[in-house]
């Protein structure tokens, strides 16, 4: 998620201002006892939390759990993390698993819900367009019955069906070289625009539309080459941060691969929960007054305990804007148990000693989501140095680990 131009876009929202005066209620209450602000959407109450939730409701929490939308300098086409999966291994040592996951930014989350198995799961991002491309991603595993058929209609690649049983490195190969055409790009793109419309029941304005045609076509026009780059392409693919090819073969500490398409079985999951319309995707802002209260209203409601919750490295920007408070407040709302963690992604020069491995790019750490509120209530974060710093946990005890596992 992470590119230095997000403070001083982040800082240019219209409704900074508001955010701003959140921020400061946040910091002068005391945590579990702020006031919801406003009233949330009433959604219907789940019975079965395996069951799968109709269409016409999913479409409905999109749209009203969300936030107006805020600008962005680049495209975060996928994620820029190498070193994500190298908690892997800490998770499941932890125990967390289940529950409701919480997330931002693009298909790293997948990943992460393969590994955790929640019931359950929210992808909170400030920009529409990532939204859009959820939807995008959405529509592709509605279509896609295994991972071959997902990387061919996700590149508008032609695959045979003998490819299902391909190995990664030969799918990839495949989708590198393999043939396509612009008609192939044209259908594809109109059956997901029909499924996202139709079978989900979620409108597309005119400015979704577009959205819609520019993130496939650039999936389509980069190949397995694309990742992150400025807004409108300036930049190209490279700045030294991983692609779509490296994400699929990115390992954890151990040397295992653990992306969401690197094996059948985290496919299947990650395609169920969708089909399940359990992956809800919703345009807001860490530090805005309603998305993740209305997130935290909704999963209380339902019986359901965060287990994860990814920010990435937003919460570096939350403090560069002085909206840090009112992210903190929108945390003491979540449902979490003694178990429930974040999921940081930490730039240099932000990364605890002992923390990273050799080539990492951002490093992953975890912490409690407990001890940040009691952290917090105490003021011992200050900045983001100190929320980094502070009882975090690292991938494995070999490579640091500032805290001991939960009782």
């Amino acid at each position: 998620m992470e590119t230095n131009l997000y403070s001083r876009s982040f800082g240019r929202h219209p409704r900074l201002a508001w955010i701003a005066a959140g921020a400061f209620l946040g910091a002068m209450m005391v945590i579990g006892t702020l006031e919801r602000v406003g009233r949330l959407p009433a959604v219907r109450a789940e019975s079965n939390h395996s069951a799968p939730i109709p269409a016409a409701d999913f479409a409905r929490m999109v749209q009203e759990f969300s936030e107006p939308g805020g600008f962005f300098h680049s495209d975060n086409f996928t994620s820029n993390e190498n070193a994500y999966l190298h908690i892997s291994d800490k998770l499941k040592e932890l125990g967390i698993s289940g529950g409701a996951y919480l997330g931002v930014g693009p298909e790293q989350n997948f990943s992460y819900i393969a590994k955790i198995r929640p019931q359950i799961a929210f992808i909170i991002d400030i920009r529409r367009q990532a939204i859009i491309q959820h939807l995008m991603y959405k529509a592709i595993f509605h279509q896609a019955a295994n991972r071959a058929q997902f990387l061919s209609l996700l590149f508008s690649k032609p695959l045979p069906a003998s490819a299902a049983q391909a190995s990664t490195e030969e799918l990839l190969q495949r989708i590198s070289e393999g043939p396509t055409s612009k008609a192939t790009l044209t259908s594809n793109l109109a059956a997901i625009r029909k499924t996202i419309t139709e079978t989900f029941h979620f409108p597309l304005s005119a400015e979704d539309l577009k959205s819609l045609e520019y993130v496939y076509s650039s999936f389509w026009q980069a190949n397995l080459q694309i990742g992150f780059r400025f807004d409108g392409g300036y930049g190209g693919w490279s700045w030294g941060m991983p692609n779509f090819r490296d994400l699929i073969l990115a390992t954890d500490l151990r040397g295992n691969r653990g992306n969401f398409l690197a094996h059948d079985e985290d496919y299947e999951f990650v395609r169920n929960l969708q089909e399940q319309n359990r992956v809800i995707p919703v345009v807001g802002d860490f530090g805005g007054r309603k998305a993740i209260a209305t997130v935290a209203d909704y999963l209380k409601k339902n019986g359901y305990t965060v287990s994860a919750f990814y920010t990435s490295n937003v919460e570096e920007f939350l403090y560069q804007n002085d909206v840090f408070g009112a992210f903190a407040a929108n945390v003491s709302k979540l449902p979490i148990s003694d178990r429930s963690v974040f999921i940081r992604s930490v730039r240099r020069p932000w990364v605890p000693e002992g923390a990273s491995t050799p080539g990492d790019r951002m490093t992953p750490l975890l912490e409690n989501i407990s001890d940040f509120l009691q952290d917090y209530k105490q003021g011992r974060i200050p900045d983001y140095g100190s929320l980094v710093n502070n009882h975090f946990i690292a991938g494995s005890v070999e490579h640091g680990d500032a805290s001991p596992a939960f009782p």
